[in-house]
């Protein structure tokens, strides 16, 4: 890129830590945790439900 279409771009703009509320801050952070934490297997001790056959739709 030609030294003129540099000095015509803009800078961009990164909000400053004053910019940003805590609120957005702390819903960011669960967002990120949400997404990057992979799903618990279900507790051993607790039975899980049986799959919907066919014959139990039958009966039901």
């Amino acid at each position: 890129m030609p030294a003129s279409e540099r000095d015509e771009a803009q800078p961009r703009v990164v909000p400053g830590p004053g910019d940003v509320s805590m609120k957005d801050l702390l819903a960011s952070c669960a967002a990120a945790k949400a997404v990057s934490t992979p799903p618990r297997d279900p507790a051993p001790d607790k039975p899980q439900p049986a799959p919907v056959t066919e014959d139990r739709r039958r009966a039901a």
